[in-house]
């Protein structure tokens, strides 16, 4: 297995210093499969363009994340980042067919896949298939990510 789960180092380091010109609260942020034979580099994988081996075909589209994107801060200095579920359902038409998902990564709507930063991966440890449903990604109880500015 070659995928993994992380931040994408560039994009973090961008958000930081303001260049970026993004949120990760914007509306029109989404998410995209990819198989076990996508191997991230989260150190000089910048843009969506830099991730291979996304699920294809079978009326897989790429998700917008639901609207109820948040970044919360909680006691101790935790900042976490959380959304909905992710569904890939072809628009409520219930006929996804996805072979072999891995992990999902996280895109920030800029324009193309030249130009949209990467934000996170997460690796689902084994692969996940469906065919002619809906396939459903379930975040994490604590959210995709956390830092701990309070170590």
């Amino acid at each position: 297995m070659a995928v993994d789960s992380g931040l994408y180092c560039l994009t973090m380091e961008k958000l930081l210093i303001n260049t970026l010109a993004e949120s990760w609260e914007a509306v029109d942020n989404y998410a995209g499969l990819v198989t076990d034979t996508h191997t991230p580099n989260f150190e000089t994988h910048d843009f969506v363009d830099d991730i291979d081996n996304e699920i294809t075909g079978g009326n897989y589209a790429r998700e917008t994340l639901d609207t109820s994107v948040a970044i919360t801060v909680e006691t101790g200095g935790i900042v976490r980042f959380d959304t909905a579920d992710v569904v890939y359902d072809n628009a409520g038409s219930n006929d996804v067919t996805i072979t072999n998902a891995e992990a999902m990564f996280h895109g920030f709507n800029v324009g193309s896949d030249a130009t949209d930063p990467l934000g996170f991966m997460t690796d689902f440890t084994a692969p996940y298939s469906c065919t002619n449903s809906t396939f459903t990604v379930q975040g994490p109880a604590n959210g995709w990510w956390e830092l701990d500015l309070v170590p």
